[in-house]
């Protein structure tokens, strides 16, 4: 059976965006390599196995254009509405927390964050498939 390991995302400032997945989501450093044209690194979050893996292309200095494919990362969190308080103070980009219902039944409440390179993030209460 396969296993999902990470998802890879191009950013062009790797020390800011190790600074932006560091506070908002409390992802470290489990690996980083550096070639000439590139650098890999990979951020986890220690209960987890499942990896973000950050490309910085050496020679980017324009934005990336994320097109409209790229719907956006996912992350459960215990408590929305107080993750959405502490990324205000943080100074972190989010839109207003919201609940998703089908009919009468809340699928779940969450909001977005944005990283420095535009990629969006969605921000999970934990309860139901999302547990």
């Amino acid at each position: 059976m396969a296993k999902p390991v990470h998802t890879m995302i191009r950013v062009r400032d790797e020390a800011r965006s190790r600074d932006y997945y560091a506070r908002a989501f409390g992802l470290e450093p489990a690996d980083r390599f550096d070639f000439p044209d590139f650098t890999l690194l990979y951020l986890r979050d220690p209960s987890s196995p499942f990896e973000l893996e950050l490309t910085v292309n050496k020679d980017r200095a324009e934005p990336y254009n994320l097109g409209d494919g790229y719907g956006h990362l996912a992350f459960v969190v215990e408590d929305a509405e107080a993750e959405h308080a502490r990324f205000e103070r943080e100074g972190l980009p989010v839109t207003p927390v919201k609940t998703l219902k089908h009919g009468d039944t809340a699928l779940a409440t969450f909001f977005f964050a944005t990283d420095p390179d535009g990629y969006k993030i969605e921000v999970i209460q934990k309860g139901g498939r999302f547990a």
